[in-house]
C-alpha cells in the first residue's frame, strides 16, 4: 500500500504539511529507510493536490535530507542524512578517503541538535558559554564524561580526566608534555596518520613494530622497548586504522605485562572502541600508565570536536590540562555542553547504536560486492583494507579507481616506516548512502578483477 500523508492535523502551506508529515511518518518507523515513495502525480491524486505542488514537497523534502531520487526508479527514503556535497570541482564522484561515521536517519542527529542547543538556550543561555572557561572542562562536565567511560573503564573518574577539542589536539598536547625532541615512540607499524603529523612537529620519531591479523606482535614489542627505550608507545588497539585489527583480551593482557614491564607509557588512541563495546581497553589493565583518548569522532560526528582524555592521575590530568591551555586555551564549550547533555541523556548512546547498525549493514554490503576478494574488515568498523594483486601497485590502482571517480587511500599514508604494504584503505561510511557505496564498490571490484588480466607496458 502505497504512502499516503496525514494533512488535517498540521498547519501551513499545503507542500510544508506533506514534508512534515513525511519528516514524522520517518521518525515513528511508519516509513523506513529506502523505502519505495508514491509518484509525484500519485501523490498529488491520493491528496487531491495539483501537481505542482506535490512536486514542490518532494523537492523541498530531497533538499532537507529526507528522500532521494533513483534516476529511472522513482523518489525514495534516504537511507541516511547525506554527507555535505562539495561544489562543482575536479573532484571524485565517490570520496571514500576519509573515514567518517555514516549518519543513518535512525541517528537523528540533526534534530538532537537542533533539540539540544535550543534546550541550552533555555535552560542555561549562550552567555555563559560564550566567555573563558576551565581548560579541559567544568569539573561537572568532566564527571558527567567519566561516568560514561565507566562501562568500559571501571575507575574512570572526573578528576583523572580532560576533555580535548577533538583528539589530533589530545595527541599533539601529549607528545609536547611527554616527550622531548628526539625522544622514540612505538607505534604499529602502520598507524594513523594524525600521529605522524604531530610527531613531526614535536620532534619526535616514530618507530614501527610489526603487526599481525591480532594487532601488535607482543615479541616484536618487547624487542622494540629494550633497543629503542622509547618514551611512550601509541597503539590503536580495538578495530586498528587502516588495517581493522581488533586484539584479543589475551594478546590485550600480554601487551599490557610488556609495557609494565619495560615501564613504558601507552598512549591509547580509542577512536572506535565505542562500536566494539565489548573490547576491554588497555587502560583498564595499565591505568597507572595509560593515557586513553576516547573520541566521538569516528562514532558521531568529527564536527563536534569533543573528545576525552584519561590520565593515569590527578597530576597527570593537571599537565595536560596546562598544555591545552597553551594550545588552544579550551575546548568549545557550546559543543561541550551539548555533549555533556547528550550523554546524560541518553542521546550519545542512542546515536553510536544506530551509526554501529549502519556500519553493520554497509559492511554486509562490501561483503556481497567484494565476494571472492581477500580484505580485512570488522563487523561494525567504517573501512576495509585490500591487500592487492601483485601486478598492480598501490599509485596505479588509486589513479586508476580516481579516472573512474573514486577517492581512496593507499598504504603510504599510514607507514611509519620504509616498507609499505601492498594495500589501500576504503572508507565504507563517507558514502552519503547505501546505493552510493555499492556504486563506488562496484568501482573497485571491476578494478580488482581487471587486474588479474591486466598487463603493464614497460
Amino acid at each position: 500500500m502505497e504512502w499516503v500523508p496525514t494533512l488535517t492535523d498540521r498547519d501551513g502551506p499545503v507542500y510544508q504539511r506533506i514534508v512534515a508529515a513525511l519528516a514524522a511518518d520517518i521518525e515513528s518507523g511508519r516509513l523506513l529507510r529506502g523505502q519505495q515513495l508514491p509518484t509525484h502525480r500519485a501523490l498529488a491524486k491520493a491528496l487531491r493536490i495539483d501537481l505542482t505542488t506535490a512536486t514542490r514537497a518532494y523537492t523541498e523534502a530531497r533538499h532537507r535530507g529526507l528522500t532521494e531520487a533513483r534516476v529511472g526508479q522513482g523518489t525514495f527514503v534516504a537511507e541516511s542524512l547525506s554527507h555535505p556535497r562539495r561544489a562543482a570541482g575536479p573532484w571524485p564522484e565517490f570520496d571514500l578517503s576519509m573515514n567518517l561515521p555514516p549518519q543513518p536517519l535512525e541517528a537523528d542527529l540533526e534534530g538532537r541538535l537542533t533539540r539540544g542547543i535550543a534546550a541550552i538556550q533555555r535552560e542555561v543561555g549562550f552567555s555563559a558559554l560564550l566567555t573563558y572557561r576551565d581548560a579541559g572542562g567544568s569539573q561537572a562536565e568532566r564527571d558527567i564524561a567519566a561516568g560514561w567511560l565507566r562501562s568500559r573503564i571501571a575507575d574512570a573518574h572526573g578528576d583523572r580526566l580532560v576533555i580535548c577539542p577533538g583528539t589530533q589536539n589530545a595527541l599533539f598536547n601529549l607528545l609536547i608534555a611527554l616527550t622531548s625532541p628526539g625522544n622514540v615512540v612505538l607505534t604499529e607499524a602502520l598507524t594513523y596518520p594524525g600521529i605522524r603529523a604531530a610527531a613531526g612537529y614535536a620532534g619526535v620519531r616514530l618507530v614501527g613494530v610489526p603487526m599481525d591479523e591480532n594487532g601488535v606482535v607482543p615479541d616484536a614489542l618487547e624487542a622494540a622497548c629494550r633497543r629503542h627505550a622509547p618514551k611512550a608507545v601509541y597503539l590503536i588497539p580495538t578495530i586498528h586504522n587502516p588495517t581493522t585489527a581488533t586484539m584479543p583480551l589475551s594478546r590485550r593482557q600480554e601487551v599490557a605485562e610488556i609495557l609494565r614491564r619495560s615501564d613504558v607509557l601507552l598512549l591509547e588512541d580509542d577512536a572506535y572502541g565505542a562500536l566494539e563495546p565489548h573490547a576491554v581497553p588497555l587502560a583498564s589493565l595499565i591505568p597507572e600508565r595509560t593515557y586513553f583518548a576516547a573520541s566521538l569522532s569516528k562514532c558521531v560526528a568529527p564536527g563536534l570536536r569533543v573528545s576525552f582524555l584519561l590520565t593515569p592521575d590527578h597530576a597527570s590530568a593537571g599537565l595536560l590540562a596546562a598544555a591545552l591551555r597553551a594550545s588552544v586555551q579550551m575546548p568549545t564549550s557550546l559543543m561541550v555542553a551539548l555533549v555533556t547533555r547528550w550523554l546524560q541523556d541518553g542521546s550519545v548512546d542512542a546515536i553510536i547504536g544506530a551509526i554501529r547498525a549502519e556500519a553493520a549493514a554497509r559492511q554486509k554490503l562490501a561483503a556481497g560486492v567484494l565476494a571472492g576478494h581477500v580484505y580485512s574488515a570488522h563487523p561494525s568498523g567504517h573501512h576495509i583494507w585490500i591487500p592487492l594483486p601483485r601486478n598492480w601497485t598501490t599509485a596505479e590502482f588509486a589513479s586508476h579507481v580516481q579516472r573512474h571517480g573514486l577517492a581512496i587511500v593507499t598504504a603510504e599514508s599510514f607507514s611509519v616506516d620504509e616498507a609499505t604494504p601492498h594495500a589501500v584503505r576504503i572508507s565504507l561510511g563517507g558514502a552519503s548512502s547505501r546505493s552510493e557505496l555499492v556504486r563506488a564498490l562496484d568501482i573497485v571490484a571491476a578494478a580488482l578483477k581487471s587486474s588479474v588480466a591486466r598487463t603493464r607496458v614497460v
